[in-house]
């Protein structure tokens, strides 16, 4: 009889070696190469109808107007850039525990509304599911669920049942024997992606994928796949109750939007309108270190506080601790005000957050940003009731930003009375008469 051949694949990196290795050469993993058959490797999932396309010219090509599908959930759509489109393949990451589960089950509840959905968990049991769908207020007959981590059985019934809306919770938890690996490796995620998008795009249907992804962003996480999809979703935590959806990649739309939502009892509810949800109501003066920052997020103008402290460098060398704000930017506008504002930062070190946690990165950050690290190392607090937006030259220039008045719309409805930015199409003013007008105003 034949001996049947065998490969060795390493589980961490998916590289194939004719022969056992102590050590993957590819990702240096030790003791990582599992034995498998080569008729497993070549082998494809049973149930799937691969379809040809065929050749066509781009000027033959003809699009429906309805290939886009609203989710029923607006904070989504928005991310989306309008809905779901159809035969799209979307991942949606996070860390564990965040709401992903909630907000696909209750898309998955929106959906069922209109046409027919299915829920694919590998973590969870139906009882389960149905317990947290009871909790969520999610009905629905054409809402189907199956709890399996079988690929091939999960690419049976989605032949069988031809949904319009699959949810696949979590991308780690499958497995396909022809992977030839454990599940959660980077062979068996790539794999099942691949003939789960394959089958999306082939019938139509659209996907969301949810995967883990640990602080430190392990080659588990959803990284290894991300080229595979067409939309990326990133599920963060801002504090205890929000929660911000944002996209990292979308073929179809626009990546600057961020949906934001509040958790409680009852699940995850849209926040409508976010422009002061970042603040602190205070009834006395704002204290030293801290501005008031009008940005632009996407289509949205949000108030954000940013907080500034100064203290002596603990070393030979100043250090900047930002996470919110890109620490080289911070280092940026320090290096601005020192040469252009008259005051040392050289021996400080800079502490820099913003209330709520959101992370920023859209230019017009950069003058409240300068006003709160100048009000802290001064310790002289901002005037009350002001909000401001703008760019900060390396020359010590204010430039203007889009939007200024949306901006200062936003602010006078949250009932701030001073709105500074820069005068369009005036001459730029210099930071030091900006932070002496400003600073001798109360």
């Amino acid at each position: 009889m034949a001996k049947k051949k065998t490969v060795f694949i390493c589980s961490n990196c998916d590289h194939k070696e004719p022969k056992w290795l102590g050590r993957c050469p590819d990702c240096g993993e030790w003791n990582s190469f599992t034995e498998v058959s080569a008729e497993q490797v070549r082998a494809t999932p049973a149930g799937r109808d691969i379809k040809v396309s065929p050749v066509q010219s781009i000027n033959d090509i003809v699009t429906t107007p309805d290939i886009r599908t609203p989710s029923g959930i607006g904070e989504v759509d928005r991310v989306l850039g309008g809905g779901i489109m159809k035969g799209s393949a979307i991942l949606v990451g996070g860390e564990p525990g965040i709401g992903k589960s909630t907000l696909m089950l209750q898309l998955s509840g929106k959906g069922a509304e209109k046409e027919n959905v299915l829920y694919v968990s590998g973590e969870e049991s139906p009882g389960q599911i149905k317990m947290r769908s009871q909790r969520l207020g999610v009905t629905g007959s054409n809402l189907k669920i199956l709890a399996d981590f079988d690929l091939s059985h999960i690419l049976t019934e989605l032949v069988k049942l031809k949904p319009n809306l699959v949810i696949i919770d979590s991308i780690q938890t499958l497995y396909a024997s022809e992977a030839g690996s454990i599940p959660g490796t980077v062979g068996q995620l790539k794999f099942c992606c691949h003939e789960l998008i394959s089958w999306a795009k082939e019938n139509d249907s659209s996907i969301f994928l949810i995967a883990h992804v640990t602080k430190e962003g392990t080659i588990a996480g959803p990284k290894v796949i991300e080229h595979m999809v067409d939309t990326v979703l990133y599920f963060d935590q801002s504090d205890s109750e929000l929660r911000i959806l944002r996209s990292t990649k979308n073929r179809f739309g626009s990546i600057d939007e961020i949906g934001l939502f509040l958790m409680d009892s009852n699940g995850l509810n849209e926040v409508t309108n976010p422009s002061g949800i970042f603040l602190e109501q205070r009834k006395d003066d704002i204290p030293a270190g801290i501005s008031i920052a009008a940005v632009y997020e996407g289509s949205r103008i949000l108030l954000v506080e940013i907080q500034a402290l100064t203290v002596p460098a603990k070393g030979s060398a100043s250090r900047v601790y930002s996470d919110r704000i890109d620490s080289q930017r911070v280092s940026r506008v320090a290096a601005v005000l020192e040469k252009h504002g008259g005051i040392k930062f050289s021996d400080q070190d800079i502490y820099i957050n913003i209330a709520g946690g959101l992370k920023i990165s859209e230019v017009g950050i950069e003058l409240p940003l300068a006003l709160a690290i100048y009000s802290a190392r001064t310790g002289l607090s901002l005037p009350t009731g002001l909000v401001s937006a703008g760019e900060l030259s390396l020359a010590g220039e204010i430039r203007n930003v889009s939007h200024l008045k949306r901006r200062e719309k936003a602010s006078i409805e949250m009932g701030y009375s001073r709105f500074y930015s820069p005068v369009p199409g005036k001459e730029p003013e210099k930071i030091k008469k900006v932070l002496n007008n400003i600073f001798h105003i109360k």
